[in-house]
Order: structure tokens, then C-alpha cells, then sequence
């Protein structure tokens, strides 16, 4: 490859897949392969292989089912995230569990879809979190947002709140701003009290914190 050639795949968003159904997974890699700006770097039937491979060769994105043969995707994210914490995990499956969703997140994914999203709802997540929001489809989102009554006792202002609940719909800190009307700047010092506030250091440690404690 030419230099010319690697400064155009510069951003280039890399995306592996794990899946088990292969016609899911090659039907997915396809769509990523025809679509600008991304590539499908690698894929694997099962998390085992994977986490030997992204450990080496790591992708921006890596979009991951649940229910796998031998470990499940849940247990694949905490053991990826340990070994490369820069790539971004979304869970791409069936399931609408809550304890399910929550533990995803808990342990380092940073979006969750299902697996009936349209065509251009994957690929817009790919490119949202790349671009720092946290993507879910709409029935995760609601759930989330709905089905937890905030706690009583919170350390959280209003505000503090409100961009809270904006991260668990999975909105980038620039859309963030745009819905409230002020500045990205002004999000991230809202994002920089709650994670002191709420002991936490990353967006999807935020939101899983918030879900457990009920703080939305």
C-alpha cells in the first residue's frame, strides 16, 4: 500500500464482527465493505477467537451477539475491553433483557441493538460511536430511560441529570449540546461533574451506574 493509499483509509472506520450465523455475519460484513468510510476488518463465529485476534489486530468497532457458542458475548466484552479499552463494543442481538442490556454496559459495551435494526441504523451506530454517543435502538432506549424510577437520594443536579439521560439514549456530546441548547464545551464539564460525582471514569461505567442506582 502506498502512502497516498493508507492517508485515504486514515478514517476508515474498521469494524470486526462477531457472529455466529454465518448468514447473518456475511451479510453484515457485506453492507459494511459497501458502505464509504468503513471496512470489516475481521470476522469470527465465537468470542474466543476473537479475543485472540482483537488482542493483536485491533478494530475501531466491534459489534457483538450474546448468545454464542462456548463464552457468551456478555462475558467477551469485560475480557476485550481488558485487553484493547480503546475499541467500542455495541451488542448486536435478539435479547431485550433488561439485566441483559445492563450487563453489557456495565462491563465496557457502549451501544446496544437489536438484531432487527434496519440496514442504516447499524451503520449510523457504527459511525455514532466513533463519534463519542453511546447508540441503542429506540425500545432499549426507552427501556431504559422508562422502566427505572430515579432514586430519591441523587447527587446529581437537574442539568446533571438531564445530560445523564441523554447519554443513555446514546446521544454524542454535540447532539447532547444542540438538545439543551448550550455548548459541547458546557457538556463536557457537565460529564467531567457527574463522573467525579458518580466515582466513575468512562460513559459506559456512567450509564451503568445509572441504571443500577436509578438515577434516571
Amino acid at each position: 500500500m502506498t502512502n497516498d493509499e493508507a492517508g485515504e483509509r486514515t478514517d476508515t472506520i474498521r469494524v470486526s464482527l462477531v457472529e455466529d450465523d454465518d448468514e447473518i455475519r456475511d451479510a453484515l460484513a457485506i453492507l459494511i465493505d459497501a458502505t464509504e468510510g468503513m471496512t470489516c476488518h475481521s470476522t469470527f463465529g465465537d468470542c474466543e477467537s476473537a479475543i485472540e485476534s482483537v488482542s493483536k489486530d485491533p478494530p475501531d468497532v466491534l459489534m457483538m451477539d450474546i448468545e454464542l457458542p462456548g463464552m457468551s458475548g456478555v462475558e467477551g466484552v469485560q475480557k476485550i475491553k481488558t485487553a484493547q479499552p480503546g475499541i467500542d463494543i455495541i451488542m448486536l442481538t435478539i435479547h431485550k433483557d433488561d439485566d441483559l442490556v445492563f450487563k453489557s454496559l456495565s462491563l465496557g459495551a457502549t451501544g446496544y441493538l437489536l438484531k432487527d435494526s434496519q440496514p442504516d441504523d447499524i451503520l449510523r451506530a457504527i459511525r455514532d460511536v466513533r463519534s463519542g454517543g453511546s447508540p441503542m435502538s429506540s425500545q432499549i432506549a426507552r427501556r431504559i430511560v422508562v422502566s427505572f424510577r430515579k432514586a430519591e437520594e441523587s447527587p446529581l443536579t437537574k442539568r446533571e441529570t438531564e445530560v445523564l439521560e441523554k447519554l443513555c439514549e446514546g446521544h454524542s456530546y454535540k447532539m447532547i449540546g444542540a438538545d439543551l441548547f448550550v455548548s459541547e464545551e458546557t457538556i463536557h464539564f457537565h460529564i467531567k461533574n457527574i463522573y467525579q460525582k458518580l466515582q466513575v471514569h468512562s460513559k459506559s461505567e456512567a450509564v451503568a451506574k445509572a441504571l443500577r442506582d436509578r438515577l434516571i
